[in-house]
């Protein structure tokens, strides 16, 4: 937990990340995954809550490319809530600036990393319906916004949607021209 936000968290688990990965890489692993997870609320996240996890995301990257492994950096907004799908673009864009700076200040080689977001989704509890091409628009329109050219590639991760939903939305992804 961190002291003095709302609920908010942040993973551990760094300390001795180092040794692991030397391991990791000595058995034959080329890249490693690392979560931290964010939640939209009415105060969520915070600026503490997320400068925290992109410290912790370019840390863990740091270190994986120390050892010779590609980072793969997820930071995880999650679809908990009744948040609009505006609401989670621009929660989505904040959370990916902090942790582009925190890269860069950690001195990760971008080209050298992998991302894997959230796609933009309202959350569940939300009344509002959106299509595939909506949420396209939003996710590539943030990703647009704020990812670098630099890194190689995306792999988005599929958390709280139906067991349909990522396939339909990717597709919808693949098709969005909306910041191309």
């Amino acid at each position: 937990p961190l002291m003095g936000s709302e609920g908010e968290s942040t993973t551990q688990g760094l300390d001795d990340l180092s040794q692991r990965c030397a391991q990791y890489k000595k058995d034959g692993c080329d890249f490693a995954k690392w979560r931290c997870v964010l939640k939209i609320g009415k105060n969520t996240p915070s600026y503490q809550g997320m400068l925290e996890n992109a410290n912790v995301l370019a840390r863990y990257a740091s270190i994986c490319q120390m050892n010779g492994l590609v980072p793969i950096v997820e930071p995880e907004v999650l679809p908990d809530g009744d948040h609009d799908l505006d609401r989670a673009q621009k929660v989505t864009e904040t959370v990916l600036a902090f942790v582009y700076k925190a890269l860069s200040d950690h001195h990760v080689y971008l080209e050298g990393t992998l991302l894997k977001p959230n796609m933009v989704t309202a959350g569940q509890q939300c009344s509002a319906k959106y299509t595939p091409e909506q949420v396209a628009t939003a996710t590539v329109t943030a990703l647009s916004r704020t990812m670098p050219a630099a890194v190689p590639g995306v792999t988005f991760l599929s958390g709280g949607q139906t067991e349909e939903d990522p396939s339909v939305h990717l597709d919808a992804i693949n098709k969005c021209t909306a910041a191309k």
